[in-house]
């Protein structure tokens, strides 16, 4: 159980540091107008998650109760849709850019009412928790809805602290971004591999 949940803490970090349109928008909003900022944008993408976690936890758990056949598909489901993502990220630009440009200033209300509706709205986020979560299942005697609700808590967490840091640190890691030409090449690399792990977790965990 502890060793399940500590790699779905690991892989999670992972995915969290690695660049995404999330913690590059919070980067962004950090850096042009203060951390404060980028803390309300981070609080209102991790709000989203609860919603996404709830509709799975309730979803899924009723699927598993109906059929394991149902739920060994989604399992398959999961595997094939991360290593359709670790091919994405084979294929994709390994450089980090971000637009300080025509950045529009708004509350903090604002950016994190808007970081929740873009995470509640996204549904690659729905598909991603999908694929991720099932697979992490840790016990045979817990409810499926608790053990759901554990692994949104830990993705929650996990992504808050790597969220907030980036926010807290914005100079220091745009800094070292522009000046470390290689770090998105690593950061590419270190996902892909993520993915392929997980994927393989899955289909013979």
């Amino acid at each position: 159980m502890l060793e399940t949940l500590l790699s779905f803490a690991f892989a999670t970090s992972i995915l969290a540091l690695s660049p995404g349109p999330d913690n590059i928008f919070v980067l962004t909003q950090s850096i042009v107008f203060g951390k404060k900022f980028g803390l309300a944008t981070v609080f209102g993408l991790i709000s989203g998650c609860l919603v996404h976690t709830t509709l799975l936890a309730f979803g899924v758990s009723a699927i598993i109760k109906e059929s394991e056949n149902l739920f060994m598909g989604i399992k398959i489901f999961g595997a094939l849709y991360l290593l359709y993502l670790a091919y994405k990220g084979y294929k994709s630009d390994a450089t980090i850019a971000f637009s300080e440009e025509n950045t529009l200033r708004k509350t903090t209300r604002q950016l994190f009412k808007e970081g929740f509706i873009m995470n509640v709205l996204n549904p690659k986020v729905s598909i991603f928790f999908l694929a991720l979560f099932p697979g992490f299942l840790f016990s045979a005697s817990v409810s499926t809805v608790i053990q759901f609700y554990i692994l949104g808590g830990i993705f929650m967490l996990v992504s808050l602290v790597i969220f907030s840091a980036i926010a807290i640190l914005a100079g220091a890691i745009s800094e070292s971004i522009k000046k470390n030409k290689n770090i998105g090449h690593y950061l590419k690399w270190t996902q892909i591999v993520v993915f392929l792990c997980i994927a393989v977790f899955i289909l013979w965990g």
